[in-house]
Protein backbone atom coordinates (compact mmCIF):
# COMPACT_ATOMS: atom_id res chain seq x y z
CA UNK A 1 0.00 0.00 0.00
CA UNK A 2 1.37 3.50 -1.16
CA UNK A 3 -0.17 6.84 -1.57
CA UNK A 4 -0.03 8.83 -4.72
CA UNK A 5 -0.85 12.08 -5.07
CA UNK A 6 -0.63 14.86 -8.09
CA UNK A 7 -1.42 18.60 -8.61
CA UNK A 8 -1.74 20.42 -11.89
CA UNK A 9 -2.09 24.27 -11.91
CA UNK A 10 -3.64 25.86 -15.07
CA UNK A 11 -3.58 29.29 -14.24
CA UNK A 12 -0.35 30.70 -14.29
CA UNK A 13 -1.09 33.28 -11.27
CA UNK A 14 -2.13 30.66 -8.58
CA UNK A 15 1.65 28.49 -9.34
CA UNK A 16 3.00 30.43 -6.49
CA UNK A 17 0.94 28.37 -4.60
CA UNK A 18 1.71 24.48 -5.63
CA UNK A 19 4.00 24.00 -2.52
CA UNK A 20 1.36 25.09 -0.08
CA UNK A 21 -1.63 23.02 -1.74
CA UNK A 22 0.29 20.23 -2.18
CA UNK A 23 2.22 19.48 0.86
CA UNK A 24 -1.06 18.65 2.81
CA UNK A 25 -1.90 16.48 -0.33
CA UNK A 26 1.09 14.17 0.33
CA UNK A 27 1.24 14.56 4.53
CA UNK A 28 -2.76 13.13 4.26
CA UNK A 29 -1.33 9.88 2.45
CA UNK A 30 1.25 9.10 5.53
CA UNK A 31 -0.66 6.12 6.40
CA UNK A 32 -0.47 4.58 3.45
CA UNK A 33 3.20 5.14 3.16
CA UNK A 34 5.12 5.90 6.38
CA UNK A 35 8.80 4.90 5.20
CA UNK A 36 9.39 6.86 2.99
CA UNK A 37 8.38 10.51 0.13
CA UNK A 38 9.29 11.82 -2.84
CA UNK A 39 8.06 14.89 -4.76
CA UNK A 40 8.70 15.65 -8.38
CA UNK A 41 8.48 19.48 -9.64
CA UNK A 42 7.89 20.98 -13.26
CA UNK A 43 9.02 24.57 -13.60
CA UNK A 44 9.19 26.70 -16.59
CA UNK A 45 12.37 25.19 -19.02
CA UNK A 46 15.88 26.47 -18.24
CA UNK A 47 18.45 27.27 -20.90
CA UNK A 48 20.55 24.82 -19.24
CA UNK A 49 20.15 21.28 -17.91
CA UNK A 50 19.20 20.87 -13.95
CA UNK A 51 20.75 18.09 -12.21
CA UNK A 52 18.53 16.63 -9.21
CA UNK A 53 21.56 15.67 -6.80
CA UNK A 54 20.77 13.55 -3.76
CA UNK A 55 23.88 12.96 -0.44
CA UNK A 56 22.43 10.29 1.65
CA UNK A 57 25.74 10.81 4.14
CA UNK A 58 24.87 14.03 4.82
CA UNK A 59 28.62 14.93 4.91
CA UNK A 60 28.87 16.22 0.88
CA UNK A 61 29.97 20.06 0.97
CA UNK A 62 27.35 21.36 -1.71
CA UNK A 63 29.43 24.59 -2.57
CA UNK A 64 32.94 22.37 -2.66
CA UNK A 65 31.11 19.93 -5.43
CA UNK A 66 30.00 22.91 -7.53
CA UNK A 67 33.77 24.63 -6.96
CA UNK A 68 34.88 21.25 -7.80
CA UNK A 69 32.85 21.02 -10.67
CA UNK A 70 33.91 24.24 -12.22
CA UNK A 71 37.80 23.68 -11.96
CA UNK A 72 37.58 20.83 -14.34
CA UNK A 73 38.67 21.70 -17.80
CA UNK A 74 37.48 20.19 -20.80
CA UNK A 75 38.78 21.14 -24.20
CA UNK A 76 34.85 21.79 -25.91
CA UNK A 77 33.40 23.13 -23.50
CA UNK A 78 33.38 26.66 -21.36
CA UNK A 79 31.75 25.67 -18.07
CA UNK A 80 28.68 27.76 -16.84
CA UNK A 81 27.09 26.41 -13.53
CA UNK A 82 25.25 27.41 -10.34
CA UNK A 83 23.97 25.48 -6.98
CA UNK A 84 21.24 25.77 -4.56
CA UNK A 85 21.06 23.03 -2.29
CA UNK A 86 18.27 22.38 0.92
CA UNK A 87 19.52 19.78 3.21
CA UNK A 88 20.69 16.48 1.70
CA UNK A 89 19.22 17.91 -1.84
CA UNK A 90 20.84 20.29 -4.33
CA UNK A 91 19.88 21.25 -7.61
CA UNK A 92 23.04 21.96 -9.53
CA UNK A 93 22.63 24.12 -12.95
CA UNK A 94 24.63 23.56 -16.25
CA UNK A 95 25.70 23.79 -19.78
CA UNK A 96 27.02 20.36 -19.22
CA UNK A 97 25.70 17.32 -20.93
CA UNK A 98 24.82 14.37 -18.98
CA UNK A 99 27.67 12.19 -20.55
CA UNK A 100 29.85 14.73 -18.64
CA UNK A 101 28.36 15.08 -15.49
CA UNK A 102 27.40 11.18 -14.56
CA UNK A 103 31.09 9.74 -15.11
CA UNK A 104 32.30 13.54 -12.89
CA UNK A 105 29.94 12.26 -10.46
CA UNK A 106 30.40 8.98 -10.24
CA UNK A 107 34.44 9.40 -9.88
CA UNK A 108 34.61 12.03 -7.54
CA UNK A 109 31.30 11.67 -5.25
CA UNK A 110 30.31 8.23 -5.50
CA UNK A 111 27.71 8.34 -2.65
CA UNK A 112 25.88 11.22 -4.48
CA UNK A 113 22.84 9.88 -6.13
CA UNK A 114 21.64 11.73 -9.29
CA UNK A 115 17.77 11.72 -9.08
CA UNK A 116 16.57 13.49 -12.25
CA UNK A 117 18.13 15.39 -14.94
CA UNK A 118 16.55 17.57 -17.09
CA UNK A 119 15.49 21.78 -17.83
CA UNK A 120 11.76 21.14 -16.53
CA UNK A 121 12.18 18.89 -13.73
CA UNK A 122 13.26 19.02 -9.90
CA UNK A 123 13.30 16.21 -7.89
CA UNK A 124 13.60 15.36 -3.86
CA UNK A 125 13.37 12.03 -1.79
CA UNK A 126 14.05 10.60 1.62
CA UNK A 127 13.17 8.29 3.66
CA UNK A 128 11.58 8.65 6.94
CA UNK A 129 7.95 10.03 7.97
CA UNK A 130 6.27 12.35 4.51
CA UNK A 131 5.53 15.10 7.60
CA UNK A 132 8.91 15.18 8.38
CA UNK A 133 10.48 15.28 4.57
CA UNK A 134 8.26 17.84 3.58
CA UNK A 135 9.27 19.72 6.41
CA UNK A 136 13.06 19.26 5.93
CA UNK A 137 13.39 20.10 2.16
CA UNK A 138 10.26 23.08 2.47
CA UNK A 139 8.01 21.38 0.22
CA UNK A 140 5.24 24.52 1.01
CA UNK A 141 7.67 26.82 -0.76
CA UNK A 142 7.57 25.42 -3.91
CA UNK A 143 6.70 26.86 -7.14
CA UNK A 144 5.57 25.44 -10.36
CA UNK A 145 3.19 24.67 -12.98
CA UNK A 146 2.85 20.74 -11.76
CA UNK A 147 4.43 18.37 -9.60
CA UNK A 148 3.89 14.14 -8.51
CA UNK A 149 4.38 13.17 -4.54
CA UNK A 150 4.34 9.69 -3.46
CA UNK A 151 4.18 7.97 -0.15
CA UNK A 152 5.73 4.65 0.56
CA UNK A 153 5.01 1.59 2.26
CA UNK A 154 7.55 -1.28 1.26
CA UNK A 155 6.80 -4.38 0.36
CA UNK A 156 9.20 -5.64 -2.15
CA UNK A 157 12.14 -4.58 -1.74
CA UNK A 158 14.04 -2.24 0.66
CA UNK A 159 13.69 0.83 2.35
CA UNK A 160 16.07 3.09 0.57
CA UNK A 161 16.74 6.91 -0.84
CA UNK A 162 17.43 4.89 -4.32
CA UNK A 163 13.75 2.29 -4.05
CA UNK A 164 11.51 5.66 -2.80
CA UNK A 165 8.94 7.31 -5.55
CA UNK A 166 8.85 9.10 -8.18
CA UNK A 167 11.54 7.06 -10.22
CA UNK A 168 12.89 9.02 -13.57
CA UNK A 169 14.41 7.48 -16.87
CA UNK A 170 15.58 9.74 -19.39
CA UNK A 171 14.76 13.40 -19.37
CA UNK A 172 12.02 15.41 -17.60
CA UNK A 173 9.84 12.38 -17.11
CA UNK A 174 9.10 10.91 -13.74
CA UNK A 175 6.69 7.79 -12.23
CA UNK A 176 5.00 6.89 -9.23
CA UNK A 177 3.27 3.78 -8.60
CA UNK A 178 0.63 2.47 -6.24
CA UNK A 179 0.40 -1.47 -6.38
CA UNK A 180 2.64 -4.70 -6.98
CA UNK A 181 3.72 -5.64 -10.42
CA UNK A 182 4.41 -9.62 -10.41
CA UNK A 183 6.93 -9.49 -13.85
CA UNK A 184 9.14 -6.69 -13.14
CA UNK A 185 11.95 -9.66 -14.37
CA UNK A 186 11.24 -10.10 -17.40
CA UNK A 187 10.67 -6.57 -18.26
CA UNK A 188 14.13 -6.13 -17.16
CA UNK A 189 15.51 -9.00 -18.58
CA UNK A 190 13.67 -7.28 -22.23
CA UNK A 191 15.39 -3.93 -21.43
CA UNK A 192 18.73 -5.13 -20.83
CA UNK A 193 18.94 -6.63 -23.93
CA UNK A 194 18.03 -2.62 -25.57
CA UNK A 195 21.53 -2.02 -23.61
CA UNK A 196 18.88 0.11 -20.59
CA UNK A 197 20.72 -0.09 -16.67
CA UNK A 198 19.14 -0.36 -14.13
CA UNK A 199 19.67 1.47 -10.65
CA UNK A 200 17.30 -0.68 -8.38
CA UNK A 201 15.55 -4.11 -7.78
CA UNK A 202 12.29 -2.02 -7.70
CA UNK A 203 9.04 -3.50 -9.60
CA UNK A 204 8.13 0.49 -10.47
CA UNK A 205 11.94 0.95 -11.68
CA UNK A 206 11.07 -1.46 -14.48
CA UNK A 207 7.99 0.12 -15.46
CA UNK A 208 9.11 3.76 -15.63
CA UNK A 209 12.17 2.00 -18.02
CA UNK A 210 10.10 0.40 -19.95
CA UNK A 211 7.71 3.61 -20.56
CA UNK A 212 10.67 5.99 -21.00
CA UNK A 213 12.18 3.49 -23.89
CA UNK A 214 8.91 3.87 -25.43
CA UNK A 215 8.69 7.53 -25.43
CA UNK A 216 12.30 7.42 -26.57
CA UNK A 217 11.69 4.97 -29.30
CA UNK A 218 9.21 7.73 -31.03
CA UNK A 219 5.77 7.23 -28.91
CA UNK A 220 3.94 9.40 -27.54
CA UNK A 221 2.82 8.82 -24.04
CA UNK A 222 -0.65 7.67 -24.67
CA UNK A 223 0.87 5.30 -27.17
CA UNK A 224 3.46 4.28 -24.56
CA UNK A 225 1.51 3.47 -21.90
CA UNK A 226 -1.14 1.54 -24.35
CA UNK A 227 1.54 -1.03 -24.91
CA UNK A 228 2.68 -0.73 -21.44
CA UNK A 229 -0.62 -1.99 -20.71
CA UNK A 230 0.33 -5.06 -23.05
CA UNK A 231 3.46 -5.98 -21.10
CA UNK A 232 2.65 -4.89 -17.39
CA UNK A 233 1.54 -8.05 -15.17
CA UNK A 234 -0.07 -6.37 -11.81
CA UNK A 235 -1.90 -4.24 -9.98
CA UNK A 236 -1.11 -0.51 -10.68
CA UNK A 237 -2.09 2.52 -10.40
CA UNK A 238 0.27 4.74 -12.46
CA UNK A 239 1.18 8.80 -12.23
CA UNK A 240 3.35 10.28 -14.71
CA UNK A 241 4.82 13.40 -15.33
CA UNK A 242 6.25 14.94 -18.11
CA UNK A 243 7.80 18.71 -18.82
CA UNK A 244 4.04 19.48 -20.20
CA UNK A 245 1.41 16.69 -19.29
CA UNK A 246 0.32 14.55 -16.29
CA UNK A 247 -1.19 11.29 -17.21
CA UNK A 248 -2.71 9.03 -14.72
CA UNK A 249 -3.86 4.57 -15.69
CA UNK A 250 -5.12 2.27 -13.59
CA UNK A 251 -5.12 -1.69 -14.54
CA UNK A 252 -8.03 -3.36 -15.58
CA UNK A 253 -8.79 -4.33 -12.44
CA UNK A 254 -8.72 -1.08 -10.80
CA UNK A 255 -8.16 -2.23 -7.11
CA UNK A 256 -6.01 0.37 -6.34
CA UNK A 257 -7.83 3.39 -5.26
CA UNK A 258 -7.85 6.58 -6.98
CA UNK A 259 -9.79 10.35 -7.01
CA UNK A 260 -9.19 13.03 -9.44
CA UNK A 261 -10.83 16.55 -8.46
CA UNK A 262 -10.71 18.98 -10.93
CA UNK A 263 -11.71 22.74 -11.32
CA UNK A 264 -11.10 25.66 -13.69
CA UNK A 265 -7.79 26.50 -11.73
CA UNK A 266 -6.29 22.77 -11.08
CA UNK A 267 -6.36 19.17 -11.57
CA UNK A 268 -5.55 17.44 -8.42
CA UNK A 269 -5.05 13.69 -7.77
CA UNK A 270 -4.45 11.23 -5.05
CA UNK A 271 -5.29 8.10 -3.65
CA UNK A 272 -7.87 9.17 -1.04
CA UNK A 273 -10.51 11.69 -0.72
CA UNK A 274 -9.18 13.34 2.63
CA UNK A 275 -6.14 14.35 0.80
CA UNK A 276 -7.82 16.86 -1.74
CA UNK A 277 -10.72 18.22 1.00
CA UNK A 278 -8.77 21.27 1.99
CA UNK A 279 -8.19 22.50 -1.90
CA UNK A 280 -9.80 26.02 -2.35
CA UNK A 281 -13.51 25.07 -4.19
CA UNK A 282 -13.05 21.67 -3.75
CA UNK A 283 -16.70 22.00 -3.20
CA UNK A 284 -17.64 22.99 -6.44
CA UNK A 285 -14.89 20.55 -8.09
CA UNK A 286 -15.31 17.69 -10.41
CA UNK A 287 -14.72 14.77 -8.54
CA UNK A 288 -14.73 11.25 -9.90
CA UNK A 289 -12.96 7.83 -9.56
CA UNK A 290 -10.66 6.87 -13.19
CA UNK A 291 -12.33 4.25 -14.87
CA UNK A 292 -10.15 0.69 -15.57
CA UNK A 293 -7.63 1.10 -18.12
CA UNK A 294 -8.60 4.24 -19.09
CA UNK A 295 -5.94 6.79 -19.95
CA UNK A 296 -6.19 10.20 -18.34
CA UNK A 297 -4.12 12.56 -19.81
CA UNK A 298 -3.80 16.73 -18.67
CA UNK A 299 -1.60 19.12 -20.85
CA UNK A 300 -0.12 22.21 -18.66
Amino acid sequence: MCGIVGLLIKKTELRPHLGEWLVPMLVGMTERGPDSAGLALFRQPESAKKYSLFDPTGLVQWQDLLANLQSRQYETVTINATLTSQANHAILTTNLAPDIVKPWLAEFYPAVYLLSVGRVIELYKDVGAPPAIAEKYEFHKLTGSHAVGHTRMATESAVTPAHAHPFTAGEDFCLVHNGSLSNPHSLRRKLEKQGIHFDTDNDTEAACRFLEWRLREGDDLGTALAKGTKEFDGFYTFLMGTGDQLALLRDAFACKPAVVAETADYVAIASEFRSLAHLPHINDAHIFEPAPEELYIWKV
